[in-house]
């Protein structure tokens, strides 16, 4: 155990960040870390419980509270309240193999389920995690760790977000040859393209990208298969395929004129935002724009965030569901997922300088209206439930001016030209169909949200993780990944 009393002696300390009127003025990360003694208080307030909900992964009522990777918290909390840094960064890197992503964007379920958040105050897990291992790359400790023995196995890796990377690095740890195809310029997925630069860094990946070239893994971008990637070549070529190709097909609102300029799928617009920043091209400008997103997410808030560093005039944010309670519900105890209002950077933000926030609640767009052959307002309507789904409200209309109209309600599975080119039999979700990974052709396998749909990072790494496992098992006998 850290600190026997830490946590009654240390009150719960995050991160700060800068002040949203300064951090809007660029696309810069915007976290200010605590000084190392104040971590080490931070890591002192676990208190090692004999039964560790926090690394658990436990799904209470339909939804998964503890970390999907178990990782092993209380043991790199008590090495970094003792300063044993590099132990503390060993025990970490033991279950995710990519803190540095983790650390930044995920929503930290082991912290939902700490035992210490019974009384309102977690331990911080998320910014330790991260600490340890930034701290571990300033000292030189994260280093190139090739295989000492190669086998002859040869695996091909479609996609290379974070269930991709994850699957390429645990098989090459093992030995086997890979290769990773990306249908983009630069390795990353979703990583690289779909979350912003203020809330993960592309340095961060490509530092992470370059450790994994020189561990042996070889990345080949542009390349996409079912356009000028022939997917009958790889698997001639191969002993084993790898599809972690996303489920990128956005849903639709399905109205009229919803074709016309001015209305893109989120995940779209922010790609185009983040090559133009990577490639040293002028973003776009949205000054004197009204921006509407449909989409109360992790995403919708990246939109809100984006817009308002590009100028925008407004923005507003649709969410369908009902505003969440501000704290937890009897019927939502510990250690469950809570269920309670969570105001992300964006929506700071846009409380900052508008002096709102950009969420309407229970609403959706009935109608878009348009001049020529772009948008220029959307009417919303109200919704309320019916005891099966959400329904519109009568009467409730209101028109809203929108020069920009951004869909962040989610996908709808894999990409229609994926499936054409894999044959790969398909799920009544649109995912693919696999059993254990492997899916009805054995020398495929499939992982991330190609496979279980839309989710989170942490959850695409477990994906990557337990499918290397079932390739290493077809292609050996047995597996030695643990």
């Amino acid at each position: 155990m850290a600190d026997i009393h830490g946590f009654m002696k240390y009150d719960r300390k995050e991160n700060q960040k800068i002040s949203p009127i300064k951090r809007v003025v660029d696309f810069s990360e915007f976290t200010l870390y605590l000084e190392p003694e104040q971590r080490k208080m931070q890591a002192a307030r676990c208190m090692n419980c004999g039964v560790p909900y926090c690394s658990s992964s436990m799904e209470l009522k339909g939804m998964v509270t503890g970390c999907p990777l178990n990782n092993l918290i209380s043991e790199f909390n008590d090495e970094l309240y003792k300063g044993h840094e590099y132990e503390a960064l060993e025990r970490l890197l033991k279950q995710n193999p990519f803190p540095e992503f983790t650390g930044r964007v995920c929503p930290a379920l082991c912290e939902k389920a700490c035992l210490n958040g019974y009384d309102g105050q977690p331990v911080t897990i998320h910014d330790n995690e991260l600490y340890i291992i930034e701290n571990g790359f300033e000292k030189g400790w994260v280093q190139a760790n090739p295989p000492k023995v190669r086998t002859d196995k040869k695996i091909a890796v479609i996609g290379s977000g974070p269930a991709g990377l994850s699957v390429a690095y645990m098989l090459n740890q093992r030995g086997h040859q890979v290769s990773v195809y990306e249908r983009d310029k630069e390795p990353g997925g979703l990583l690289m393209y779909g979350i912003p630069n203020m809330k993960l860094d592309k340095s961060i990946i490509r530092r992470r990208i370059e450790l994994m070239k020189q561990e042996g893994i070889q990345f080949y971008t542009n390349c996409d298969i079912g356009n000028n990637i022939e997917f009958k070549n790889l698997y001639k070529d191969h002993d084993a395929i790898i599809v972690c190709c996303g489920a990128k097909q956005a849903r639709k609102l399905n109205l009229e004129n919803e074709d016309i300029e001015g209305i893109y799928p989120a995940v779209d617009f922010l790609s185009e935002i983040t090559d133009m920043i990577e490639t040293n091209k002028r973003p776009i400008s949205l000054e004197g724009k009204n921006i509407v997103i449909v989409g109360g997410g992790d995403t919708g808030n990246d939109c809100v965030a984006t817009s308002i560093r590009l100028h925008c005039k407004t923005v507003t944010q649709l969410e369908m569901m009902p505003k969440p309670a501000m704290t937890r519900r009897l019927d939502n105890p510990w250690p469950e997922w809570p269920k309670v209002l969570k105001t992300d950077y964006g929506q700071q933000e846009s409380i900052e300088l508008f002096h709102k926030d950009p969420r309407i609640y229970q609403t959706t767009i009935k109608e878009i209206k348009k001049k020529g052959n772009h948008i220029t307002h959307v009417v919303t309507t109200k919704l309320q439930f019916d005891g099966k789904k959400m329904v519109q409200i009568p009467g409730s209309e209101t028109e809203l001016k929108c020069d920009l109209l951004l869909i962040a309600a989610g996908f709808t599975g894999v990409e229609s030209y994926v499936q054409d080119a894999l044959h790969i039999k398909m799920s009544k979700r649109n995912t693919f169909e696999a059993n254990n990974h492997q899916t009805n052709d054995d020398k495929v396998f499939v992982a991330g949200d190609c496979r279980r749909g839309q989710s989170l990072v942490v959850w695409a790494i477990h994906e990557g993780i337990e499918c290397a496992r079932k390739v290493d098992e077809y292609l050996m006998g047995y597996s030695n990944i643990e």
